[in-house]
């Protein structure tokens, strides 16, 4: 279970971080991408730990609350499953189609650098 909330608040972050405050994404980035305990942070700020737990606690419904408004995420994985979906019936159905598997792999492209 942590590992998927960690995952999700990981993705949640690609998406919205720029909208936080700089102190949160310092907490966001050494929690959650860097694995730092909420006493290294803590220590590192020169605040309390309950201070770090609380930011992050509120950072993290911030996140949810964008998503669950703007769907940015959720549309991206659907976007990614179908592009997948596409592929594999371009692959077995149109396997010598040079121009489908390439309208393919550029869509691939245009996820993978958003």
């Amino acid at each position: 279970m942590e590992i998927e909330r960690t995952n999700r608040m990981n993705a949640l972050f690609d998406f919205y971080g720029s909208l936080l405050t700089e102190k949160q994404r310092s907490y966001m980035l050494l929690y959650f991408a860097d694995d730092y305990s909420l006493g290294e942070i803590a220590e590192d700020f020169d605040v309390s730990r309950q201070a770090i737990y609380d930011n992050i606690r509120r950072t993290e419904q911030i996140l949810m609350e964008y998503e669950r408004k703007l769907h940015l995420l959720d549309n991206f994985n659907q976007s990614e499953k179908t592009i997948n979906e596409l592929s594999l019936y371009i692959k077995d159905h149109y396997p010598k189609d040079e121009t489908l598997q390439g309208f393919v792999r550029r869509l691939k492209k245009d996820t993978d650098d958003e």
